[in-house]
């Protein structure tokens, strides 16, 4: 329905047509997939309880599960390598924080970052979570998954960058093992350097 938001997927390849699913009353928006692929976290805005997050199940009758309702905003959630965590922010402090509950659930929660926080990204081996400080710096934090319990580590700061203003969840991304970053930074407004724009470039590859 026009100015509502859906899900939808499609091959990455660009090949057949998009597929819906999910259909419903509220604003949507799509924030990961579990690991092994039975699960899309994503958040959706509702009038009385702002952002919360749910879980799409791609298995079965793909019939969605609330993971966290509360008065405040939850979004960005990110499952844990091996799917038994989810790290997401939420503003019930005031500003936003990272934290980390486990899924499915039920259990308590553990706060990571120290002076606010957003945009949480695991390492491949659970070990750490990453996140955007509100200075604009990627911290670092050190993770101990247990059974049913989370041990949060040291937290640092790694590097300082200018994000996009208003930029979303693919402001940065980490390698699996952490050690190179992708960030997404304006340029200086002095820069000359051109920029190039590429077009058929799928003929190119074909050819090859």
């Amino acid at each position: 329905r026009k100015g509502r938001l859906d899900l939808f997927q499609r091959a990455s390849s660009g090949a057949g047509s998009e597929e819906l699913l999910l259909e419903s009353n509220l604003q949507k928006f799509p924030n990961e997939w579990s690991r092994d692929g039975k699960y899309l976290a994503y958040h959706a805005d509702d009038p009385k309880t702002k952002s919360d997050i749910w879980i799409l199940p791609m298995k079965g009758e793909r019939k969605p599960f609330l993971f966290l309702q509360t008065e405040f905003n939850e979004v960005r959630a990110t499952f844990s390598p091996d799917g038994r965590w989810i790290a997401y922010q939420s503003d019930e402090s005031g500003r936003f924080e990272v934290y980390i509950r486990p899924f499915p659930g039920p259990g308590g929660k553990w706060q990571v970052s120290t002076s606010g926080g957003t945009r949480p990204r695991w390492r491949r081996d659970g070990k750490e979570l990453f996140y955007l400080g509100l200075d604009d710096k990627i911290m670092s934090a050190e993770i101990k998954l247990g059974t049913t319990t989370v041990d949060v580590g040291s937290v640092r700061p790694l590097f300082q960058f200018r994000p996009f203003a208003g930029g979303g969840r693919d402001i940065y991304d980490v390698t699996g093992d952490g050690q190179r970053f992708l960030v997404a930074s304006p340029g200086s407004e002095e820069s000359s350097s051109p920029v190039t724009l590429v077009v058929n470039w799928t003929a190119e590859i074909k050819k090859k």
